[in-house]
């Protein structure tokens, strides 16, 4: 049995952060110290020690931090999208660079897409901030509907289901057969999906949106999706400027999952 004398603390801080972070999915270090009961100060130094050892990653776009692969390869984790948010993050802060208008990368999870790399922050024309981790509906976003009509159909179906017993009154309208036929063709069509401004239950009705998923050798992984201000651009107009250009973050997302697997 071990001796309470060969116990080093820091290293057992150390593991409890990391075991903390790997469970939540992505966490901001405030939560780790009132969730283990640590002084911020502790939690600080030993995810500087972690990322520093390549075991952490910390948001380009936000306080949060998440295992990287690296501590995903000591076992199973619930953060496996790290490696997609790695590569994603410097080709979204292209697009923003390039268009100025913010992107967000969003994976399914829980009946939502879930926020996980953001350009909002460094956009001058974002009206959102600290978007990373945001919840976005399934049936009314533009992300949600992109998932949706390129996931595989036993899954789709999987999903629709629990959302129609869920009974979300907003979400009523686009569980009827029609709706979900004219959306997941729409997609599986033209690549993308939209969400305007005069959808029901919009999460921003002064905000419209464009969406396209991103594949990799797991199918669709998560989607890519930029939004702007209604008054300063036709739905039309976005697609004819958007569209193209949200496909190519697509591929070339899906290009660099390929080379970090190899």
């Amino acid at each position: 049995m071990k001796k309470k004398s060969d116990y080093v603390r820091a290293l057992g801080r150390g593991l409890k952060v990391l075991k903390f972070i790997n469970g939540t999915g992505e966490v901001r270090a405030s939560e780790i110290a009132s969730g283990l009961n640590l002084p911020r100060p502790t939690v600080y130094r030993i995810l500087q020690t972690l990322e520093e050892d390549g075991y952490i990653l910390m948001s380009s776009s936000d306080a949060r931090v998440r295992v990287t692969a690296l501590a995903a390869s000591l076992g199973d984790n619930a953060s496996s999208h790290s490696q997609l948010c790695t590569v994603s993050a410097p080709i979204l802060f292209q697009f923003t660079t390039d268009y100025s208008w913010p992107i967000d990368l969003s994976v399914y999870h829980d009946l939502h897409m879930v926020i996980q790399e953001t350009t909002h922050a460094r956009s001058t024309l974002s009206i959102d901030r600290n978007m990373a981790g945001f919840r976005l509906p399934m049936l009314r976003s533009s992300a949600g509907r992109a998932y949706l009509g390129s996931c595989g159909e036993v899954d789709r179906n999987v999903i629709l289901k629990l959302l129609s017993i869920n009974t979300i009154t907003e979400d009523q309208h686009f569980l009827q057969q029609s709706s979900i036929e004219k959306y997941i063709l729409s997609v599986q069509e033209l690549g993308y999906a939209v969400r305007d401004s005069f959808t029901l239950g919009a999460t921003n009705s002064k905000t419209a949106t464009i969406s396209v998923p991103v594949f990799t050798g797991f199918g669709v992984s998560g989607c890519v999706s930029t939004i702007w201000l209604s008054d300063a651009m036709s739905m039309e107009h976005a697609v004819d400027h958007f569209a193209e250009k949200l496909l190519s973050v697509a591929k070339n997302i899906s290009d660099g999952m390929l080379e970090a697997k190899n």
